[in-house]
């Protein structure tokens, strides 16, 4: 795990062969990695590593700050097809805009799995790179967040949303 130091605290980055697996936030402990994912030789840490941890880092700031990132890491999500196809309509949420859970649910196509849509959500291996935060319950209610309602509000408040 790469520790990632900002102002909001500690996160601890996680990658794999092929790119981010793993964001936790600060003072959610490490997860465990895994079975058949590592970081490369031990002791080593190649330039691609490198280049994907100043990128996360990067990405992360901006995010912190509200705004969208000029570039993302190779991602490299492990889940169902289902939350696959849930957390690449939520890379389309563009910054300072919010979707319900139903409206994800539509747009993958499955407009009855709303509830797995948030299973999905509860899932996401990457939350702020793969912005979960931006779905809200259909009455507009900010609903749950893997990082706890306070950082939900918090990132939905750097973008300029009110929920």
């Amino acid at each position: 795990m790469q520790k990632i130091v900002t102002a909001d605290g500690e996160f601890m980055a996680r990658y794999s062969e092929k790119g981010l697996a793993e964001l936790n936030f600060p003072a959610r402990g490490r997860a465990r990695a895994p079975v058949g994912r590592h970081r490369g030789p031990a002791g080593k840490t190649s330039a691609k590593l490198r280049r994907w941890e100043r990128v996360t880092k990067a990405a992360l700031m901006s995010i912190l700050a509200g705004r969208a990132p000029e570039k993302f890491p190779p991602l490299d999500l492990d889940g169902t097809d289902f939350q696959i196809r849930v957390w690449h309509a939520l890379l389309k949420i563009p910054t300072g805009r919010t979707k319900s859970y139903g409206e994800v649910a539509r747009a993958i196509g499955k407009p009855k799995a709303v509830r797995a849509v948030g299973g999905a959500c509860g899932a996401n291996p990457v939350p702020l790179l793969i912005p979960c935060h931006r779905v809200l319950a259909a009455n507009g209610k900010i609903g749950g967040y893997s990082g706890g309602l306070d950082w939900k509000r918090k990132l939905l408040a750097r973008e300029g949303v009110k929920a």
